[in-house]
């Protein structure tokens, strides 16, 4: 496995691992997407057959979550489908490259965790940079954000989202890896967790 240093052109591609029972979502093309989610919505209502209705306004949110999450660059979409007992881990990482003229044209971690803290794109949150394993110098962010009921399917909880920017070798371009979940009680357990995901990145 080459670590970012030994990069002299730009990568092909990416990996990260992510736990078992996290449900991946390709963003494109249109119809893998759509296979996905209707995948992954027989899944998550699988024995449920009285409640046709919480299926539909489910799948209609994940395309919508999913074609916006394109719009900005999104490459694939994780959901956990993990439980506790009865408890869902509801948490999700969305992978995505935002386009070159949406941030500073620079490959300094330092740099970029500056520019974010300084413009607020922080949140209020913690900014620091780190150091991954094989992806190298990386930013990282982490907020909490209040719940939006309306628009997260009735969640009360306040949501905890954790991201990495992370240079991608010999380019100015930067790949994000966007965790959030509203599991406000498990919510330091939930960022180790995308921790542990965020430290298997690396280039292909």
């Amino acid at each position: 496995m080459k670590t970012a240093e030994q990069f002299t052109s730009p990568p092909s591609d990416y990996r990260v691992i992510v736990p078992d029972g996290w449900f991946q979502i390709p963003l494109d093309p249109p119809d893998e997407r759509d296979r996905s989610i209707v995948a992954l919505g027989d899944l998550t209502f699988r024995g449920v057959d009285n409640a046709p209705h919480l299926k539909k306004e489910f799948m209609q949110d994940l395309q919508r979550k999913a074609k916006d999450a394109y719009r900005v660059g999104g490459t694939e979409l994780y959901l956990s489908t993990l439980t506790v007992g009865p408890v869902p881990l509801a948490s999700s990482l969305l992978v995505s490259v935002p386009a070159p003229d949406e941030w500073p044209r620079t490959d300094d971690a330092e740099e970029l965790a500056e520019h974010l803290a300084g413009g607020g794109h922080g949140k209020g949150g913690e900014v620091d940079v780190v150091t991954l394993p094989a992806a190298g110098r990386a930013v990282r962010v982490r907020y909490k954000e209040a719940a939006d009921p309306a628009r997260q399917l009735g969640n009360t909880m306040p949501t905890t989202t954790l991201t990495y920017y992370v240079p991608i070798p010999a380019t100015a371009r930067w790949l994000m890896l966007n965790f959030s979940t509203p599991v406000d009680p498990l919510a330091d357990q939930m960022v180790q967790l995308f921790d542990t995901v965020a430290e298997t990145l690396h280039w292909a």
